[in-house]
């Protein structure tokens, strides 16, 4: 974000002194236009043999003199603009590093088995943006062996969604039937508000749908216990049928906002079901990567310029620490209570048999021989006896 701010000022000044150079410069075309115009009129009306005064030969050399100069430094200050301009590109190259080979992990990509589970993943993206034949062409070209029936739920997402979009329940509703029993286990309310979109849809036509409205009601039964709320407030829109719903406390119902959450919860429950997550990994891994991007460059810069570039020698270990939000914190992160440091897959926690938990590093540290004492509690105990912990 600093790097960003820091070229953007450089713009502002380019285009502060574009400013400036384009007012003076019309000042000055204006003011000598004039000037040359008065000249004229004075020439036109004298007579044709009439030879010119010593003044009116003063006042045209001054012009022509003028008009010179004020061209010169119209060409000047337009040069100097060059000079301006180049200094954004100079404010780019300063803030933002090109070559991101120094925080790149060497040979992560060697293995073929990780080269085709990026492609999986970068055609799953393609599937989920429904851009069904660049996913095919991937699938093809990389020979990923994605069947049809791997696809086809990703084409059933996208159509109900294209007809949600276009205010067409029907694809959706039929949608939750069949997953009804599945729904229900993940206390899902898609289906509650597919019928509630549906039913105020109904009441928006008036008097002359009232009988279907009414049959129609009938859908809500299996929901009356968990949306008892909801439905009092359905059935007291029916109140207003002849006075229409626009025009009645019940307005709100017909807010676009519920199609947009509708869409929402829809794509939320469907990748639940297929047991997938609602963004794309590819989106969130690329986002996840431009947050940490800029402290890392940040870090090697600096590590390059006190020449200890060796310190950062191992990739799966950050420097320092990233903190990318909530929003990307995805599993448990266990500290050392003696090391003080976070596990790893070299160094995992363990379970002392006497419950408390430490590290594998910090297990080896403490044992001696064969018994290691609990740093927390006087119970002795045989490294054999730790047992590791998955989180």
């Amino acid at each position: 974000m600093e790097s960003c701010l820091a070229v953007e000022r450089e713009i502002d000044k380019v285009l502060s002194k574009f400013s400036g150079v384009r007012d003076h410069m019309n000042y000055t075309i204006d003011e000598l236009i004039k000037s040359a115009e008065n000249i004229c009129y004075e020439l036109s009306n004298g007579t044709v043999d009439r030879e010119l005064t010593a003044t009116q030969s003063i006042i045209l050399n001054q012009t022509v003199k003028r008009i010179k100069e004020a061209v010169c430094r119209i060409g000047s200050e337009h040069k100097d603009l060059h000079s301006t301009v180049s200094k954004v590109g100079k404010a780019i190259d300063r803030n933002f590093v090109s070559d991101f080979c120094a925080v790149a992990k060497e040979g992560a990509f060697e293995d073929e088995s990780t080269r085709n589970l990026l492609s999986e993943v970068v055609c799953e993206h393609f599937l989920r943006q429904g851009k069904l034949d660049i996913a095919e062409a991937l699938n093809e070209e990389a020979g990923l062996n994605i069947d049809e029936s791997q696809m086809e739920p990703f084409l059933e997402l996208h159509r109900i969604l294209g007809a949600l979009k276009q205010r067409n329940l029907g694809p959706a509703l039929r949608w939750a039937a069949a997953h009804r029993d599945q729904l229900l286990e993940q206390n899902s309310t898609l289906e509650f508000r597919l019928h509630r979109l549906q039913f105020i849809n109904l009441v928006r036509w008036g008097p002359e749908k009232q009988a279907e409205v009414l049959q129609y009601a009938r859908h809500f039964a299996p929901f009356a216990t968990q949306h008892a709320k909801e439905l009092q407030i359905l059935m007291g829109s029916l109140l207003f049928l002849r006075q229409g719903l626009e025009n009645s406390p019940y307005a709100y119902l017909l807010d676009p906002i519920y199609w947009d959450e509708l869409c929402d919860i829809f794509t939320r429950d469907s990748c639940s079901l297929m047991g997938m997550s609602v963004e794309s990994p590819l989106s969130v891994s690329i986002r996840a990567g431009c947050m940490a991007l800029p402290p890392l460059l940040n870090i090697r810069q600096i590590m390059l310029q006190r020449q200890v570039s060796g310190v950062w020698s191992n990739k799966d270990e950050l420097p320092v620490e990233i903190d990318l939000g909530k929003d990307y914190r995805y599993h448990s992160i266990f500290a050392c209570p003696i090391l003080r440091q976070q596990s790893t897959e070299n160094n995992p926690p363990v379970r002392l048999v006497c419950g408390h938990v430490i590290s594998r590093d910090a297990l080896n540290k403490l044992s001696t021989g064969n018994k290691v004492k609990c740093p927390y509690c006087p119970i002795e105990q045989s490294p054999s006896e730790v047992k590791q912990l998955v989180f």
